[in-house]
């Protein structure tokens, strides 16, 4: 299944990046963590890592390009696989656009989740600056099998 790969948040108040160097072509293989680009930023020149392990089958922001944060920049998959090249790009998760993030739960525990109807996502914890590794979780707003919308 296709991946797509996003412009990654680079700090706190950074909200666009320029794409100064394509360390892989299509058609490449990349493995995850193994740097695909050179981002610069007003604060930061940085090489980010693939996401996950493919071919890469499509770059949509060339070198020089200035791209906000979160949006799609490339699309990695298996070799041979098309990149469903049309206005909507491929994500890890194919949710249908016109239903809102509702059906999205996250467990506390792996071994307490209860059966999901719907398709679930994984909530990740978020990059929350250039230097900071880790975060310890103060404080869940939602229960388990509460309803959650997008933001």
């Amino acid at each position: 299944m296709a991946y797509s790969v996003e412009m990654p948040e680079l700090g706190e108040s950074v909200t666009e990046g320029t794409i100064t160097q394509w360390l892989k072509s299509v058609g490449d293989t990349v493995e995850a963590d193994e740097p695909l680009l050179e981002v610069s930023t007003d604060k930061v020149d940085t090489e980010i890592p693939s996401p996950v392990s493919g071919t890469l089958l499509e770059i949509k922001a060339e070198e020089d390009d200035t791209i906000d944060v979160g949006a799609v920049i490339a699309i990695i998959g298996e070799e041979g696989e098309s990149t469903g090249s049309s206005d909507a790009p491929a994500k890890e998760e194919d949710a249908p656009a016109e239903e809102p993030a509702a059906e999205e739960e996250e467990s506390a525990s792996e071994e307490s989740a209860p059966a999901v109807s719907g398709d679930a996502t994984d909530v990740e914890m978020p990059e929350l600056g250039e230097s900071v590794t880790e975060g310890t979780i103060t404080q869940w707003l939602k229960s388990v099998g509460d309803t959650v919308e997008v933001d």
